[in-house]
C-alpha cells in the first residue's frame, strides 16, 4: 500500500520533531507468537494459530493555528485629493479591523470545537479497536459469545455513567488529555487536575488495566475525577498491550511514565515529594513488577536509572493478580487460553520473573525487595476474576522481606464493583474513602475538608447496577 505520507521539502525541519513515525514502526516491529499444541488439550480452540499482528498506532490528530493571518490595513494612506476624509478612512479602517478580530475569535472557536469533536471519535475509534481486538484472540467460541453478549448487556446497563464521565473526559477543563511521556506508541499520559491548584497537590500514578490486551488510560477516567474532587492529581498512565508488545515492554512503559511522573510533575502542579502509584486488574500487576524491577536495578552495580522507588510514597494495588503461575490455570477456566497467556508473559519460563510474588521471596534480592514502598492491597472477596487471596498471598510475602505491607478485603465485593459498580451508585465509597485517608495521612487541612466532602451524586439507577453486577462477565 503506498505511503500517504508527504515527503519533507524543508531538510530542516526533520530535525524539529522529536518523533518519528517511521523510525517507530522499524523499532517496535510487531511480535509474533505461534501458540503451542498444549493448548488444544485444555480446550483451546487457538493453540494452532499463529498470531501475528501489524503495527497500530493512534494517529497523530493535526493541530491548526487558532488564528488565520488577518489582512493588514497599515499600506492603506488617505488620498491626497481628499485631504477632509482622512477622518472617515481611520473609522473606516478601525471597524474592518474590528469585524476581523471578531471573525478570527468565531473562527478560532470553531476551529476547537472541530478539535474536541475529532478527538473523541478519535477515541471511540480506539476502543472499539481494542475491544475487537480482544474478541479476535480469544476466539468466537461459545463460551466467548455468551461472555461478549453479558458485556455488551453490562455496559448497556451502566450506560447513563459511561455517557457522564466520556463527557467529563473530552470536555472538561481539568483534564488534560495525551501528555507525552516517550518516543513510542501510546507512550501518553492524562492528567486530571483538582479546581484548587494553589499548591502543590500530591499525586497518583494509575496504571490501568485489561488483561494486557485491552489496557488503556482513558480506563481510569472515573478514579480521576474522584479523587481530583479530593484535591488529588491523577496521572492516567497508557502503555502497548498484546500482540504489539509483551510483558516486558509494558512493564518498561509503564516504568517510564512513572519516572515521567517523578521527574515533571511539578511542572503540572504536582508534588515530586508526595507520589504514589497505583494500578487495577493487569494494570495492578504490571505496576508491582515496575517497581520490582526498579527496586532491583538500583541494588545493582553501574545501572543508570532515571527514578527511584524511595520517590514513591506508598503502592496501592487494586484487585492485582501477583502470583501468575497460581493464576494460569485459573485465567483458562475463565476464558483467557493458556496459549494465549503464556505468549502474554514470554513462555512459561517469565511466568517466575514476571510473578511479583515469587520475586519477592528471592533471598538474592532480599535487599532491593526491602527498598519497596509501603503496600496496600485492596480486593473484593467475591472477585471471580483475580481471587482475593493474591493480594493477601502478595502482603504477607512482602512482611516477611520486611517491607511495610497490608490488605484491605472488601466482604462481597466483585472484580468491578470496587471500579465501577460503587462509585457509579454514589453516596460514600469505602475503597475510596480509604485510599484518600492514606493519601492524606498526616495533612490535617486535608483530612478536615474530607470531613466534611459531600457525598457523590448518583450517575446510575440502583436497579441497573444490580442487574449489570448480575449480568457482569468479569
Amino acid at each position: 500500500m503506498p505511503s500517504s505520507l508527504l515527503p519533507i521539502t524543508n531538510p530542516s525541519s526533520r530535525h524539529a520533531s522529536s518523533f518519528d513515525p517511521i523510525s517507530s514502526l522499524d523499532a517496535s516491529p510487531a511480535p509474533a507468537f505461534f501458540l503451542s499444541k498444549d493448548g488444544a488439550a485444555h480446550g483451546d480452540p487457538m493453540a494452532n494459530l499463529l498470531i501475528s499482528s501489524p503495527f497500530d498506532d493512534e494517529k497523530a490528530a493535526s493541530v491548526r493555528p487558532l488564528l488565520s493571518g488577518a489582512p493588514s490595513y497599515a499600506s492603506t494612506v488617505p488620498s491626497a485629493s481628499a485631504p477632509s476624509g482622512g477622518f472617515y478612512q481611520q473609522r473606516r479602517r478601525r471597524s474592518a479591523s474590528e469585524n476581523s478580530l471578531s471573525s478570527m475569535y468565531d473562527e478560532g472557536r470553531h476551529q476547537s470545537q472541530g478539535r474536541e469533536v475529532g478527538d473523541a471519535a478519535s477515541e471511540t475509534f480506539v476502543l472499539t479497536r481494542l475491544s475487537m481486538k480482544l474478541l479476535g484472540y480469544l476466539g468466537v467460541g461459545y463460551r466467548w459469545i455468551t461472555r461478549f453478549l453479558a458485556l455488551g448487556c453490562y455496559s448497556l446497563l451502566l450506560m447513563p455513567g459511561f455517557v457522564q464521565i466520556g463527557y467529563y473526559y473530552f470536555f472538561s477543563n481539568q483534564v488534560r488529555r495525551g501528555i507525552v511521556y516517550g518516543d513510542l506508541p501510546r507512550n501518553r499520559l492524562d492528567l486530571y487536575l483538582p479546581k484548587n491548584m494553589d499548591e502543590p497537590k500530591p499525586v497518583v500514578a494509575f496504571i490501568t488495566g485489561g488483561a494486557w490486551i485491552i489496557g488503556y488510560k482513558a480506563w481510569g477516567s472515573l478514579l480521576g475525577q474522584q479523587l481530583s474532587e479530593r484535591d488529588i492529581m491523577v496521572a492516567c498512565i497508557d502503555y502497548r498491550n498484546f500482540p504489539q508488545v509483551t510483558i516486558g515492554d509494558m512493564v518498561k512503559d509503564a516504568s517510564q511514565g512513572i519516572s515521567f511522573v517523578c521527574n515533571h510533575i511539578a511542572e503540572y502542579g504536582g508534588d515530586p515529594n508526595r507520589v504514589y502509584v497505583m494500578g487495577q486488574s493487569a494494570g495492578a500487576h504490571i505496576a508491582a513488577c515496575a517497581l520490582l524491577e526498579q527496586a532491583t536495578k538500583e541494588c545493582g552495580e553501574g545501572e543508570s536509572t532515571s527514578w527511584s522507588v524511595s520517590q514513591i510514597k506508598a503502592y496501592f494495588g487494586l484487585s492485582g493478580g501477583y502470583n501468575l503461575s497460581e493464576l494460569v490455570d485459573h485465567f483458562h477456566s475463565r476464558g483467557l487460553y493458556r496459549s494465549i497467556f503464556l505468549g502474554i508473559m514470554e513462555g512459561e519460563p517469565s511466568l517466575r520473573r514476571y510473578s511479583p510474588d515469587l520475586v519477592a521471596q528471592d533471598l538474592n534480592i532480599r535487599i532491593a525487595v526491602s527498598r519497596l514502598p509501603p503496600t496496600i492491597l485492596f480486593h473484593g472477596t467475591a472477585d471471580y476474576s483475580i481471587p482475593s487471596d493474591a493480594s493477601k498471598n502478595f502482603a504477607e510475602t512482602l512482611r516477611r522481606a520486611g517491607v511495610k505491607a497490608e490488605s484491605i478485603l472488601y466482604e462481597g465485593k466483585t472484580h468491578t464493583d470496587l471500579f465501577l459498580q460503587d462509585p457509579m451508585r454514589g453516596g460514600k465509597d469505602d475503597m475510596l474513602e480509604d485510599l484518600v485517608a492514606y493519601i492524606h495521612a498526616g495533612d490535617t487541612e486535608a483530612l478536615a475538608k474530607d470531613a466534611v466532602a459531600p457525598p457523590r451524586r448518583r450517575m446510575v439507577p440502583e436497579c441497573m447496577l444490580k442487574l449489570a453486577r448480575a449480568v457482569s462477565p468479569f
